[in-house]
Parts: C-alpha cells; structure tokens; sequence
C-alpha cells in the first residue's frame, strides 16, 4: 500500500493518511496519552504496524482497527521500537534508562526473550536502534552520537524448525504473513487487549 502512510503526534494520537487526500486524515487512532516516538510497518504483514511513547507503552495494531491488539507496558519511557527484517513477530525496543529488550510474539506474548542493559558512554540516553537486513546484528545509538552493535544470540534469531511431519515452508515471505496472521486472530479473539 504505497500510498497509505502513518504519522504519530506529540498528543499521542495516529494519523493513517494517503498520499490521494492531501486535506484530510483517513482515519485517526487516539494511541498514547504521550508524544508518539515511532511509529513502524512490519516488513511481512501489511496490516500491521507497532508504536511506542513516552507514556510506557508499546502497542502494536491492526491498520483496519482503532483498538490495540496487543499492550506492553514497560513502566519507563520507551524512545524506539523496531521490526526484525526476518521475522514478522520480533521485534526491539529501547528504554530511556539503556535498556534493549527483544520480544519474539511466536514464543511469549508476554514478556522479552531477552533484556541488555546498554551503556555506550556515561551518562548518555538511547535514541535510535535498528537490525542490520545482512547480519543478526542490532546497532544501537545515543544521544552524544555514539553506535554500539551486538550480535544476537541463536535463540533470538533462528527461525523455528518445522514439526515432525510438517513440510518445510519454501516461500518465506507468505509463511512470516501466515505466522502474524495466526497472532492477529488470536488477539482478536481477547477482548480488551492483551496486556502485558
């Protein structure tokens, strides 16, 4: 969908817009009760996006619906949140007190797979992080202009092995989608939001 773009306000609302109305929101979500950092498409499902605030949270949503399908709170300011480019149901966040955290949805939809405290130099904040698209590598940046990388662990970025019986799935792609489409009708089945 080139032409459907998303755009998080200090207010913390999120406005879905199209590139064919330049006048006028397609529809507004009222997301956080803060300024919106990030807002993010995962790679594989074209529905979904991820959004994270000031305000603690992490929410990520169905484009189609103005309620959250599912709530992290982590109880400290969260300054970015990233999709893996391998995976439709990882993702990373940084924390204003250092903090990585890697949730993978496939395995708990509870809490992180994994949390790294990350001091690139004194007394700095985290800004950015992304996943390298070649190497299971995350870079993470601060304040005063410094990157870290890390390497991920296996269990962070191997993909599940096929269950006895099961054929190995040759089109990634439509098996990633498939996989968030499971997660999405799992959390519309809960109702209010799953929340962590």
């Amino acid at each position: 969908m080139d032409d459907i773009f998303l755009v998080g306000t200090e207010e913390g609302t999120i406005h879905k817009c199209s590139t064919m109305y330049s006048t006028r929101y397609m529809e507004s979500f009222s997301a956080h009760n803060m300024a919106v950092e990030v807002v993010r498409w995962n790679y594989f499902h074209p529905n979904v996006f991820i959004s994270c605030s000031a305000d603690y949270s992490i929410k990520i949503w169905d484009h189609t619906s103005r309620i959250p399908l599912y709530v992290f709170n982590l109880w400290v300011p969260i300054v970015d949140v990233v999709w893996a480019p391998y995976s439709s149901t990882v993702f990373a966040a940084a924390t204003s007190n250092g903090k990585v955290l890697v949730f993978d949805l496939a395995v708990n939809k509870y809490e992180a797979l994994c949390q790294q405290f990350v001091a690139i130099h004194k007394k700095s904040k985290l800004t950015r992080l992304v996943f390298s698209l070649s190497e299971p590598v995350i870079a993470v940046a601060d304040d005063r202009g410094y990157v870290a990388t890390f390497k991920l662990s296996p269990n962070l970025r191997c993909q599940p092995k096929p269950s006895r019986g099961q054929l190995q799935m040759v089109h990634r792609p439509t098996a990633e989608k498939e996989k968030m489409e499971e997660l999405l009708r799992i959390a519309k089945t809960m109702t209010p939001p799953y929340t962590e």
